[in-house]
């Protein structure tokens, strides 16, 4: 059974979880919605969609770092309420220049480089705020209940998406994610306890940020994690647009059926949620760590075969798989990231692993935009699925590879 009853009883984590619902489906929306922008409204070429992709991202590798040491400076709850209003103000912009007759692919570059900044700061406030919010010895608890979250928004968010995208267009089908974003920050005002500042020595703040990176880099297992994560992104940065490239311009397949496909990695993801403690209970968290990789990834291989009939399906199952193995992976190895944190390093260790996986996700957005360009979208969905094949290497070498409980002690060599 999912643990999730016990701490939807206590007040302040359900307004976390109704934050998380409301920015969850959103963001699922604004995944599938923002890109068709570019491809349907603005007839954006693979190079101009691969880079739309990296403005999403770069502010992970541009503002990661310091965006850490930030976070452990302040209250997390403001971080994130401030962070959900500073999105839905950018993201409301779309759909008023669209009325308005003058949105252009350099307003979308603009408002996706607004959203990665704040989403940086988010992130790393969210990923440290748990442990304050349900204690250490509940985060496996709380994050398998938030992937609950994330995985239902992914069942229902694309599919329900791409039919709003369908009949009110992809940029008014962002004044969804809008209200997303501003309700997520109402909940989370309605949380009772109150963090306290961390009584330490103010330092120079680029002392604080190399603190955190030299925590993340000494620490022989977090190092293998972030390397696995990283190269995950950068390849699934390289497939994901391509996706959506060959359903909307190649095939011409509807926004609403983009949808219905795209929900399979829910659909995936919940199953994945059910899974995921019995998985781990009966491999240990080491091999299920490294197995959720390894698994789904080379069906990525079945998707330049897709077109317009049955083969559509082919998507189906590789998003199913993949969003599966996303969750288990995603739960192991975040739960053990918080727990082996000293929590005044919290922000800056989660700065610093968000700065390393996601700082290969504009890189790899231009990546595939280039090859999209030199040798066409199913090819470069073949680069993809190579390097997808790889990226549990990070893990299976190291000493995860057979470790049934991971260590929550700093390790450091």
């Amino acid at each position: 059974m999912l643990p999730v009853v016990g701490l939807l009883r206590e007040h302040d984590f359900r307004g976390l979880f109704l934050a998380d619902s409301a920015s969850q489906v959103g963001t699922q929306l604004l995944f599938l919605a923002l890109p068709l922008v570019a491809v349907t409204a603005l007839h954006a070429s693979p190079f101009e969609l691969g880079l739309l992709t990296a403005c999403e991202t770069l502010a992970f590798v541009v503002i990661g770092l310091p965006a850490g040491a930030i976070v452990d400076r302040r209250r997390k709850r403001s971080v994130m309420v401030v962070s959900d209003w500073a999105r839905a103000l950018a993201l409301a912009s779309v759909p008023l220049a669209w009325w308005a007759g003058v949105l252009t692919i350099y307003q979308l570059y603009a408002v996706a480089l607004v959203l990665g900044v704040f989403t940086v700061f988010f992130d790393a406030a969210y990923q440290s705020y748990l442990p304050h919010l349900v204690g250490r010895e509940r985060l496996v608890e709380g994050n398998s209940t938030l992937e609950v979250v994330r995985t239902v928004a992914q069942l229902g968010g694309p599919s329900v998406g791409g039919y709003l995208i369908q009949f009110l267009t992809a940029p008014f089908a962002l004044v969804v994610t809008v209200f997303g974003y501003a309700w997520s920050a109402l909940c989370l005002g309605t949380i009772r306890k109150r963090e306290t500042r961390q009584e330490r020595p103010r330092t120079h703040l680029g002392k604080e940020i190399a603190e955190g990176v030299r925590f993340v880099f000494g620490h022989r297992l977090l190092r293998r994690i972030a390397g696995c994560t990283g190269t995950a992104n950068l390849f699934g940065a390289i497939v994901h647009p391509m996706i959506l490239l060959l359903l909307a311009r190649e095939l011409a397949v509807s926004a609403g059926t983009i949808g219905l496909l795209m929900s399979a990695a829910g659909l995936g993801g919940f199953a994945g949620a059910l899974l995921n403690a019995r998985v781990a209970r009966w491999l240990g968290q080491g091999p299920t760590m490294w197995l959720a990789i390894v698994v789904p990834a080379p069906l990525t291989f079945l998707l330049p075969w897709v077109a317009a009939d049955w083969r559509l399906g082919l998507v189906v199952v590789y998003e199913f798989c993949n969003g599966a193995g996303v969750v288990i992976y995603n739960v192991t190895q975040l739960s053990f990231r918080q727990a082996a944190t000293p929590e005044a390093l919290l922000g800056r260790m989660n700065a610093t692993m968000r700065f390393l996986v996601w700082g290969t996700m504009p890189l790899g957005g231009l990546l595939g935009g280039v090859l999209g360009e030199m040798i066409g979208v199913r090819a470069t969905l073949v680069v993809g699925a190579v390097g997808a094949c790889v990226a549990f290497l990070w893990v299976f070498t190291s000493p995860m590879r057979t470790m049934r409980e991971l260590p929550l002690v700093e390790e450091r060599q």
